[in-house]
């Protein structure tokens, strides 16, 4: 079982590359939602983009993946794992989630964007690095807190439907 959940965690780490490489196909600018302020005012004042723009970008990215992940999650530990109760349910999530969290720390932001070329806006480089130590820090206990909370919150309403 532990096999199978550590797939399906993968499998939701891949969803979320492809939905980053799909946002920046036409340059990294397309996911400027997901940079900091000054970055999004530079690209602005270069051009590039609107704060129209960056916010229905920003409301999309999340109206598609949280729902997204959330029902992926759940049809893997209930409907295809056959989780009937809390714990089960709990487990299964919590470690789906932290695989995909693991991949978003160290292949996205650590590698992807830390290290390549990818997700570079052109004039915005002096403001590098986009993820600095700060932001890291706090995606690490965001996330990992995060994943327990999310797992708790949709395990014990998946336990109390069912």
């Amino acid at each position: 079982m532990i096999a199978q959940v550590l797939v399906e965690g993968l499998i939701l780490g891949i969803l979320l590359i492809g939905i980053c490489a799909f946002g920046i196909r036409n340059g990294a600018v397309g996911m400027v939602h997901l940079y900091h302020q000054n970055v999004k005012d530079r690209c602005v004042e270069l051009g590039l983009i609107t704060h129209e723009k960056i916010s229905k970008n920003s409301k999309i990215f999340k109206i598609v993946c949280i729902p997204g992940y959330l029902l992926y999650i759940l049809v893997c530990v209930y409907g295809i794992n056959g989780a009937r109760d809390f714990w089960s349910g709990f487990w299964q999530m919590f470690v789906i989630l932290s695989v995909m969290n693991l991949m978003d720390r160290f292949l996205v932001d650590d590698y992807w964007v830390g290290h390549t070329k990818a997700w570079i806006i052109l004039g915005t480089e002096d403001l590098r690095p986009y993820i600095n130590s700060e932001d890291k820090r706090k995606k690490w206990i965001a996330g990992t807190v995060g994943m327990a909370i999310i797992s708790v919150v949709l395990a014990g309403i998946a336990a109390f439907v069912m």
